[in-house]
């Protein structure tokens, strides 16, 4: 975490471990915000790699899942990062700013990940660093996040993926149920920006931002679930995240045989449970009955009402059955619909 932003959120009331806020005093009130209101939230869970170089198009055009030709100053998009069998290593935001390539991602695969991008750099001229201190960032969310936001800095994306760069900050909309907005910059700017927003928006911990996440069926790798899913599982292709016309890239061949020649036997669902135990990432998912796992939570966090509400990719055929979290007798799963059209079951 930027040192100066940590300890702004520290004044503001962050309570920070691990380079992650927990929550800012009341976790209770805070997903209640995120229900009912505006909320802005540190993203500092989020790590950045900084591609740059003249080749550095055609390098990540060739290792990523969706057509990095598509990006641009105004155009950011979701993509993944496979090894040759197909089985996604990463799942990142990629953006374009001052001319090089940041990739978002979950911070705890971020050294994972550069390290194996490294090894394909060969004698092409791109440079690959760690740049999770270099920019400071913050999420906004809530029915009225772009009027709030357009009222400081002017005009704000409106589309999906569409970026705006103006005063040193860089402004990604999110897709999802509620308007949502992705903040990247220099320290002092997104200080500024923070204080003005923090007038009509809570201020709430990375859980609340991961549940918003999750509502919007948006889905993170992390340590336990590198190399578990194929994207079509993860619903990378309802997501537009995945390119079936640009050229190689490691995985591709079997991403594009399942697009075409497959059939999808897993696919991502959102779903609740009323348990206080908060499920890690890779925790397994049971049809009523089986003893054997039907699938595994992609990520989960407390709900507003109560419980947890969690993404989860699990077998087709064994969802159309009762469905138990870790353990067939476990607290039950109830399905609930995605913001987002997806293959038929």
């Amino acid at each position: 975490m930027h040192r100066d932003w940590q300890q702004f959120l520290e004044t503001q009331g962050a309570r920070i471990a691990s380079g992650r806020v927990t929550d800012f005093g009341d976790p209770a009130a805070e997903r209640q915000a995120a229900a009912q209101g505006e909320v802005i939230a540190d993203l500092s869970h989020y790590g950045l790699i900084r591609v740059s170089g003249e080749d550095a198009r055609e390098f990540l055009q060739n290792q990523f899942g969706n057509d990095v030709n598509a990006v641009s100053d105004s155009q950011a998009q979701l993509s993944s990062y496979s090894n040759a069998k197909g089985r996604m290593l990463a799942i990142f935001h990629l953006f374009l700013r001052d001319g090089d390539y940041f990739l978002a991602l979950p911070a705890d695969i971020l050294d994972a990940t550069l390290k194996r991008l490294r090894m394909f750099v060969l004698r092409s001229q791109v440079s690959l660093e760690k740049a999770s201190d270099a920019l400071a960032r913050f999420g906004l969310a809530g029915a009225r996040a772009s009027t709030l936001l357009a009222d400081i800095v002017g005009s704000v994306p409106e589309r999906d993926w569409q970026v705006r760069h103006q005063d040193g900050l860089s402004v990604l909309r999110l897709p999802g149920p509620l308007p949502r907005f992705e903040i990247h910059g220099p320290a002092e700017a997104v200080v500024a920006l923070w204080q003005r927003l923090a007038r009509q928006a809570t201020p709430v911990g990375a859980a609340v931002w991961t549940w918003l996440n999750i509502r919007a069926g948006l889905p993170d790798l992390h340590a336990e679930t590198v190399e578990a899913f194929v994207p079509q599982m993860a619903n990378l292709e309802a997501l537009d995240a995945i390119s079936f016309k640009k050229g190689c890239y490691p995985g591709q061949e079997v991403v594009a045989r399942m697009h075409y020649l497959g059939k999808l036997k897993r696919r991502m669902y959102l779903a609740h449970a009323d348990t206080a135990a908060l499920p890690a990432p890779g925790s397994a998912v049971f049809a009523e009955g089986e003893e054997q796992a039907a699938g595994k939570v992609v990520e989960a966090a407390p709900a507003p009402a109560g419980g947890v509400d969690l993404l989860m990719v699990v077998q087709i055929a064994s969802a159309r059955n009762p469905l138990h979290l870790g353990a067939p007798a476990g607290p039950a799963l109830t399905l609930e619909a995605l913001p987002y059209t997806v293959l038929a079951d």
